[in-house]
């Protein structure tokens, strides 16, 4: 199994998606092939990001498998102290369309002047 990685953003706020495949590509021959997925969809795409929706054609027509959280078997949270080490729940999509907190959001970034300055965001 081979693994692949795209990234959207700058950096502040960036998000990333891994595919994996089982024969393996020439990183050149991938990032040509990103690009052409990419100018195919970037005008059209119902996805959350573009690479949400590039991961998702390659998975469609390329052999790829989209590693996102819908694929998630389980979670652990780890750490040195004991008590901070527990399994993760994991949302399902009836979970998540339950969930009354609901943010509609990925990331907010907020510039913060301690001298009294007004806030951007």
């Amino acid at each position: 199994m081979y693994f692949y990685e795209l990234h959207e953003g700058d950096e502040e706020v960036f998000s990333d998606v891994l595919l994996a495949r089982d024969d393996e590509m020439d990183p050149d021959e991938f990032f040509e092939l990103v690009e052409a997925v990419r100018h195919q969809v970037q005008d059209s795409y119902e996805d959350d990001t573009l690479i949400e929706a590039i991961a998702a054609e390659l998975q469609r027509e390329h052999d790829f498998i989209f590693v996102n959280d819908d694929r998630i078997t389980a979670a652990v949270n780890v750490s040195p102290v004991d008590d901070e080490n527990f399994l993760v729940a994991i949302d399902t999509a009836e979970d998540a369309a339950e969930d009354e907190r609901g943010a509609d959001y990925r990331a907010i970034i907020a510039e913060y002047d301690p001298h009294g300055e007004d806030p951007k965001i």
